[in-house]
């Protein structure tokens, strides 16, 4: 490593400090920390990809009426367990401007960010049915969420998808479904970190198959809208952002305020479910949660009510001031999302400058859009194998395995590497190159 810009000896110890002996096994924050720890020691600042932070200032809307909120004194009383009745309604309206479906206020439920949602959708739908206990993943995903998988004891099946698009996908989906374990179906569109997008006719498949099986799709929209290759910012204005929903009554939708309105710090997303499952009653729930046995009231009365007590008063005016704007066509929900996507369109060309290729370069016959993320890797390297190395030059992703995905390579995030970055990564991957000229070894893409 001639050209290396961190001393190694700094690198391995930090690793060593965090317990990470295989950067495969490292979960995100074990690398956040282990990089903070770097440029603590040596004063470097790093180019930050590991993880999918905002990185751009929050929406003013929100923050001028969660002030507003708190100086009326909403923080001497506790939050109803099901939200604020404004928030519900201008959710429901967002949903039907957005996306085009039609969910009653009560069905849309605020939640301590979308990781919340996903913890309190996991321990509800497999634990419907008592035969059913088992969630499958469309991967590659966010990797937290088997994470959850694993705290409430129950099991999960995963697949990469990026081999199985198209009409193959449902005999894909068959596959699983046919074994009777399946409680619910996970994937986020955009996706997290392939950046792959379902397109309509993949998402009616899905629907179809949920109809058909009797399972709950949880539909996970933490990149709400943000395939730049459409235009999906105008409220009521087709094209949508798409959804199963248009195709099946069994969906929940989780939205996040984190990435489209950079509200991150205040923890708060929208739990929106189905109409038609916000009022089914399961027996199996009655048993292991009490109550009427409903899905909505389970989620509501018996997990979110045990979980946290309901989501923070101020948050909700925050979202609903935020969520009010952009159905009245104040806000541009985009806004933010553009400049992500300029982000990574020069970041993936400055990679590809250096010998590096996109492990996901293709959605079905389209190239990948830019957006929130893109995976990278080099020939002839692992992904865990490539992340330590890109440590050395100061640079954090990373590994593509620990998010389902079959292919070696890492995620990288765009949102903490402003275009005044730009050169410095370019700099960086220089002296990377330099030090591993594929000349040397066999091109293995």
């Amino acid at each position: 490593m001639e050209h290396n810009l961190i001393d190694s000896l700094i690198i391995d110890n930090a690793l060593a400090a965090c317990g990470i002996r295989d950067m495969e096994d490292a979960t995100i924050r074990d690398i956040v920390r282990t990089v903070n720890i770097v440029e603590t020691t040596c004063n470097e600042r790093f180019i930050r990809m590991e993880m999918g932070v905002p990185g751009l200032p929050p929406s003013p809307v929100g923050i001028e009426a969660e002030i507003e909120a708190l100086r009326q004194g909403v923080a001497q009383f506790y939050p109803m367990l099901e939200g604020d009745t404004r928030l519900k309604e201008e959710g429901a309206r967002f949903v039907k401007n957005f996306m085009n479906i039609d969910i009653r206020p009560e069905g849309i439920i605020p939640t301590v960010g979308s990781m919340q949602a996903c913890f309190a959708t996991f321990l509800a739908t497999t634990s419907c049915r008592e035969e059913r206990d088992t969630l499958l993943f469309i991967d590659p995903g966010f990797p937290v969420q088997k994470n959850q998988m694993q705290v409430i004891g129950k099991p999960y099946v995963s697949f990469d998808v990026y081999n199985y698009r198209g009409e193959r996908l449902r005999a894909k989906l068959e596959e699983y479904l046919d074994t009777g374990r399946i409680a619910a179906i996970l994937y986020s569109n955009p996706n997290n970190p392939a950046w792959v997008c379902l397109t309509e006719e993949e998402l009616q498949m899905i629907g179809e198959l949920a109809t058909k099986h009797d399972v709950i799709i949880l539909e996970d929209l933490a990149y709400f809208a943000m395939d730049c290759r459409k235009e999906l910012s105008r409220p009521g204005v087709p094209p949508f952002q798409p959804t199963v929903g248009r195709y099946t009554s069994n969906y929940i939708v989780l939205i996040s305020g984190s990435k489209l309105f950079n509200y991150a710090g205040q923890r708060l997303g929208l739990m929106c479910i189905s109409d038609a499952l916000y009022h089914r009653r399961y027996n199996h729930l009655q048993t292991r949660f009490g109550g009427d046995g409903t899905l909505g009231y389970t989620l509501v009365n018996r997990i979110i009510y045990t979980l946290s007590s309901g989501t923070t008063h101020s948050s909700q005016h925050a979202m609903r001031a935020i969520l009010q704007a952009a159905n009245e066509e104040r806000l541009n929900i985009l806004d933010g999302a553009r400049e992500y996507a300029r982000r990574a369109h020069i970041m993936k060309e400055i990679f590809l400058k250096h010998d590096f290729y996109l492990a996901y370069d293709a959605d079905l016959d389209e190239p990948i859009a830019d957006g929130f993320y893109f995976t990278l890797a080099y020939p002839g390297m692992s992904g865990g194998t490539l992340t330590r190395e890109l440590l050395y030059y100061g640079i954090s992703a990373i590994p593509l395995r620990g998010t389902g995905s079959t292919r070696p390579g890492a995620r990288a995030c765009v949102s903490q590497v402003g275009m005044d970055r730009m050169e410095t990564l370019d700099e960086r991957l220089t002296r990377f190159q330099a030090d591993h000229p594929l000349e040397t070894r066999e091109y293995c893409k």
